[in-house]
């Protein structure tokens, strides 16, 4: 049986190593990155089965990755494998077109078969993310006139202002908030004023106690 062709994309050298000795024979590993940078190039010169991708990489994340190659890896399956079990993140790597998201507790033979499972058209969560995804990309039902404000509250925001709310309320910066959605800081400010209109709050601290209120974050 022809092995699954796979590139590993983390920035830590030694995990990737490990990666490597664990999945054994399992798959044929065509190559390793450790970069937004170099795990594009990577990915379009060698065109793999799967890719196993670090959400956090120190010139991005995994988001970056997904859109530098866009199209020009279309065999390829991306399966997002990270230590952090954020909902944003598992949000963020599946609306950009990663195909599954497991943690870094997974075993070698659960990460084998995640691998095997994607490439073959399988979504695949470690346990208890599939609950983000489900709830993210669920049809938000319409606020009935007589729902509570706060719910009426948030139903004014966008998609995209509360994705804003949710990182800010986190303690991201501008910056940070521009780098995680890709966008730029000045649009990040735009988007920020525009959630203090409509809740009608003065500055990020009345945010952020307004969103955690709210189990927001």
């Amino acid at each position: 049986m022809t092995r699954l062709r796979v590139v590993l994309v983390d920035d830590h050298r030694l995990f990737r190593a490990g990666v490597r000795s664990e999945l054994g024979d399992a798959v044929e590993v065509v190559g390793e990155a450790g970069t937004v940078a170099e795990a594009i190039a990577l990915v379009v010169r060698t065109q793999p089965d799967v890719v196993l991708l670090d959400v956090h990489l120190p010139d991005g994340g995994g988001r970056a990755v997904l859109a530098g190659v866009g199209q020009r890896a279309p065999g390829t399956t991306f399966l997002a494998l990270s230590v952090s079990d954020a909902a944003e993140d598992v949000i963020g790597v599946i609306r950009g077109g990663a195909r599954g998201y497991v943690t870094k507790s997974i075993s070698a033979a659960e990460l084998a078969d995640a691998v095997r499972r994607v490439a073959d058209g399988d979504a695949v969560f470690s346990p208890r993310l599939a609950g983000f995804v489900l709830d993210a990309f669920s049809s938000s039902p319409a606020v009935p006139d007589d729902a509570p404000a706060a719910d009426q509250e948030l139903d004014r925001l966008t998609a995209r202002e509360r994705d804003v709310l949710r990182l800010i309320a986190r303690g991201y910066t501008y910056r940070e908030v521009a780098a995680e959605l890709f966008i730029s800081g000045k649009t990040v400010e735009t988007h920020v004023s525009s959630v203090l209109r409509k809740l009608q709050l003065s500055n990020r601290r009345e945010l952020s106690r307004w969103a955690a209120d709210r189990r927001l974050v």
